[in-house]
């Protein structure tokens, strides 16, 4: 893909790969500020040392950054934490673009349209991955207990699972009472 855009773009861009996510939660922590507003607490994931210096030195030397990243909330937290990665690098502006295919087309018609990260993608993103860490943490280790160690919980199905849950266990509790509108 890397390739193919830089073809499109032509020799005035240099043209990068995050190869999917450079930062989430460390691994043997919780990595969340419960205290505070549920605060993530991220980390730059293993091995993506070297490509966020590469990708750090490229910023510094440009005018402008475009983050491409895939058009969904993952893809926008992607871009959002490569940003946040690379904001304190240069003090050239980001611009999110978008597009659905590699086409000569679909690039120049993104460039156009340039942007801001959506910011409601990012949360939303955010709030899931929370939500994971939070169920998972509390539920693996039962799955452990009784099912086999190193099982995981999942991820949004967890989370699912309890809301499904606890709205059951309402419905249980739930007590009828007769009444009469007059």
């Amino acid at each position: 893909k890397m390739k193919t855009v830089k073809k499109f773009l032509g020799a005035n861009y240099t043209v990068e790969a995050s190869n999917g996510h450079v930062r989430d939660f460390p691994k043997s922590q919780f990595g969340i500020d419960v205290d505070n507003d549920f605060e993530p607490k991220y980390i730059t994931i293993r091995g993506k040392g070297e490509l966020l210096a590469k990708l750090r030195k490229e910023a510094k030397k440009a005018d402008k950054v475009y983050l491409a990243t895939d058009p969904d909330r993952e893809g926008e937290a992607i871009s959002w934490h490569l940003a946040e990665v690379l904001d304190k690098s240069t003090k050239a502006p980001f611009y999110r673009v978008s597009f659905h295919e590699i086409t000569r087309g679909a690039i120049e018609r993104a460039m156009q349209e340039k942007g801001e990260i959506n910011r409601n993608l990012v949360d939303a993103q955010q709030a899931r991955r929370v939500l994971d860490r939070i169920v998972g943490y509390q539920v693996s280790p039962l799955l452990w207990s009784r099912v086999e160690k190193g099982s995981s919980a999942g991820r949004v199905q967890s989370v699912a699972l309890r809301l499904v849950v606890e709205r059951e266990r309402a419905i249980g509790a739930f007590t009828p009472e007769e009444y009469w509108v007059f």
